[in-house]
C-alpha cells in the first residue's frame, strides 16, 4: 500500500506544525519505517546459507542522514558515480562496503573507486578493463542475459538495454582479468525496475547461481559472491499487490539450500535495494495555492515537478492525501494536480477524484522516498525543495535546506575561463 498508516499516524497529527515552521514545499522521510523495513530485509534472509549483504542504492535517496540510518543497520553502498562514492565514504564505509557500478565509465571515475579505501569495482562493459590503472584483485561483471530473459516496462528488454556484458563477452571478460592476475570473483545483473513478481528475482538468483557454475568450470575460479542487484517493486497504488517478501526469501533460501547441499559451498548473495527501503517512508508535502476552472479543474501547488518528476516522465501514479479530508467524508471532485512549470505534463494527477481542494490545503504525494528529490532539476530555474526527517524520538529535523537563487548561479561564476585559439 501507499504510504502506511503507521506513517500517517505518526506524521499527520504535527503535518500543519511541521508546515509552518519549515514552509512548504518539502519531502519528508520517516526513520522508523526505514529501519524497520531494513529490519524485516535481514531478518527474512538470516537463514541464508552464506553470507548476506545488502548495499542500499544510493542513487534512490543521496541524502547524508539517510545513509548513515543504513550503515547503523550494517547495510553498504551501490554507487554509480564519484559524488555517491563520496557520500558512503562519509558513513565510514570503505572496501567491502562500497559496490561501483557504472556505464561508460572514465578514467578518473575508476581512479576515484579504488582510492581512499577502493571499493568492489563491477564493470559494465569488458572494454573497461582497459580503463583500470592497476589490477584489482576482486573483480565483478554486470552480466546482461540478452534474449535469454525478459525484463520489465523501465528497463526495457535486456537486448535493448545499455548495461552489462553480453553472453557471448562474459566469459572472455573473466578470463582476461584471471589472466591478468585477479583472483577474486564475483558476478552481478541488474535486469528489472519496481517488479513486485517475486519469482522473477528467485529466478535471477537461480540464472546467477547456473552461471557461477558455468564460468568456474570453464576457467577454474571461484565466485565469492553474486549479486542479484535491487529492482524489489513497491505498490504506488492502492490496488496493487505487494511485494511477497516473505515468499522471496524463503524461496531463494531454498534454491541457495539446494545448491550448497550440491557444491558444499554457495557464494555470498548480495542485493542492492534502494526504493524497496525508502520509497514507501517519504511523502512530498505541498501547498494549493491556486484554482483554475477551464476544461477541466485544476489544483495549482506550490511544488511542480522539478521536486518529483516521475508522474510527468513516466506517467507514473502517486497517490494523494489532502490533509484533515476523506472522500467518506467531504465532497469530492476530478480536478489535475498541477505545478507551475511551463510543460504540459507537469502534473502530479490527472484526472483524480479527490476531496474538494480549498486555498492553503497542505496536500500530501505519497512514496516519494525514492527517485524523487534525488531526480530533481532545474528547468524553468524552478528550485529543488528541502529535505526532512521525522526522526524515531518523534522531533523533525532539516536534513538538506531548498535550494536557492545563490545556488543557481553560483555556477556562472566561471573564473579563468577563456582560451583564444
Amino acid at each position: 500500500m501507499p504510504m502506511s498508516q503507521e506513517f500517517q499516524n505518526r506524521l499527520f497529527p504535527g503535518l500543519p506544525q511541521i508546515a509552518r515552521h519549515f514552509g512548504t514545499p518539502f519531502h519528508i522521510y520517516d526513520e522508523t519505517g526505514i529501519r524497520q523495513t531494513a529490519q524485516e530485509l535481514k531478518t527474512r534472509f538470516s537463514p541464508l546459507p552464506a553470507t548476506f549483504q545488502e548495499f542500499f542504492a544510493v542513487k534512490a535517496l543521496p541524502n547524508p542522514s539517510i545513509l548513515a540510518i543504513m550503515a547503523d543497520m550494517g547495510f553498504g553502498f551501490d554507487c554509480s558515480s564519484v559524488p555517491e562514492l563520496v557520500l558512503s565514504r562519509q558513513t565510514g564505509a570503505r572496501g567491502g562496503l562500497i559496490m561501483f557500478t557504472s556505464n561508460n565509465t572514465t578514467y578518473s571515475d575508476f581512479q576515484a573507486a579504488a582510492d581512499h579505501g577502493g571499493s568492489i569495482l563491477n564493470l559494465d562493459d569488458i572494454t573497461l578493463i582497459d580503463k583500470l590503472a592497476d589490477v584489482p584483485e576482486l573483480i565483478s561483471f554486470r552480466y546482461n542475459p540478452g534474449p535469454g530473459r525478459t525484463g520489465n516496462e523501465i528497463i526495457g528488454n535486456p537486448v535493448e538495454a545499455k548495461y552489462g556484458v553480453s553472453t557471448d563477452q562474459i566469459e572472455d571478460a573473466y578470463r582476461i582479468m584471471r589472466d591478468k592476475g585477479t583472483r577474486r570473483f564475483g558476478l552481478h545483473t541488474m535486469l528489472v525496475s519496481n517488479e513486485r513478481n517475486h519469482a522473477y528475482m528467485v529466478e535471477t538468483v537461480q540464472m546467477l547461481l547456473e552461471m557461477v557454475d558455468d564460468l568456474s568450470a570453464a576457467l577454474d575460479i571461484e565466485f565469492e559472491f553474486i549479486n542479484m542487484g535491487g529492482g524489489l517493486g513497491i505498490p504506488y497504488h492502492p490496488d496493487d499487490p505487494p511485494l511477497d517478501l516473505t515468499a522471496m526469501a524463503d524461496q531463494i533460501i531454498g534454491v541457495y539450500q539446494q545448491y550448497k547441499n550440491r557444491k558444499g559451498r554457495a557464494p555470498a548473495l548480495y542485493m542492492e535495494s534502494g526504493r524497496y527501503m525508502t520509497g514507501p517512508h517519504g511523502v512530498l508535502v505541498t501547498r494549493a495555492i491556486n484554482r483554475k476552472d477551464i476544461y477541466r479543474k485544476y489544483i495549482g501547488v506550490d511544488s511542480c515537478m522539478s521536486a518529483l518528476m516521475r508522474p510527468g516522465m513516466y506517467g507514473a501514479y502517486h497517490h494523494i492525501d489532502v490533509l484533515g479530508k476523506s472522500k467518506d467524508t467531504h465532497a469530492v471532485e476530478v480536478v489535475d494536480v498541477v505545478g507551475s512549470l511551463c510543460e504540459n505534463i507537469d502534473k502530479f494527477a490527472i484526472q483524480r477524484p479527490l476531496p474538494k481542494i480549498d486555498m492553503d490545503d497542505l496536500i500530501i504525494i505519497h512514496d516519494t522516498g525514492a527517485h524523487g528529490h534525488s531526480m530533481g532539476f532545474n528547468y524553468n530555474a524552478q528550485l529543488r525543495p528541502q529535505e526532512l526527517l521525522l526522526k524515531s524520538d518523534g522531533s523533525v529535523e532539516r536534513i538538506r535546506r531548498a535550494e536557492t537563487m545563490a545556488d543557481y548561479f553560483a555556477t556562472l561564476d566561471t573564473g579563468a575561463a577563456r582560451l583564444d585559439v
